[in-house]
């Protein structure tokens, strides 16, 4: 169903320049995912919500906007009623992998911001899933 709505996270400077942001929705919003052939080999429970893209202005890569807008998305699903996230990062440790092919962050960002391996569904890449409880 398309809506018409795009949910993100934004990362901004002090003029309001965006630095980057971290895309997220429910599975309806956001139904084109990475890797979706082997994914739906063995899908594992439906999410209720996925984080698919997050960007870096070439700029500010390595700075921490990446975590600050995935960090930003954890927050705001959380402040919209949480429930399992879910997104399909990308495993950069042992290996050169440039900056601008990482749309999707890192496994090891997502790893240390409290989601678990569910499966590897490409060569380097991982379902990782994390439940959030509803804040106010």
């Amino acid at each position: 169903m398309l809506t018409d709505r795009a949910h993100a996270a934004l990362v901004v400077d002090d003029e309001g320049a965006v630095q980057g942001w971290a895309q997220f929705g429910d599975v309806e919003e956001l139904p084109g995912i990475k890797h979706r052939r082997v994914y739906d080999q063995d899908p594992p429970p439906v999410p209720d919500w996925r984080i698919t893209c997050v960007v870096v202005d070439k700029q500010h890569r390595g700075q921490g906007v990446a975590r600050q807008a995935v960090e930003g998305a954890v927050d705001l699903i959380a402040r919209a009623g949480g429930g399992v996230v879910e997104a399909i990062p990308e495993m950069t440790a042992g290996r050169d992998a440039p900056g601008r092919f990482l749309f999707s962050a890192t496994l090891e960002l997502f790893e240390d911001l409290g989601f678990t391996r569910v499966r590897q569904v490409g060569k380097h890449a991982r379902v990782v899933s994390r439940r959030l409880e509803p804040v106010s």
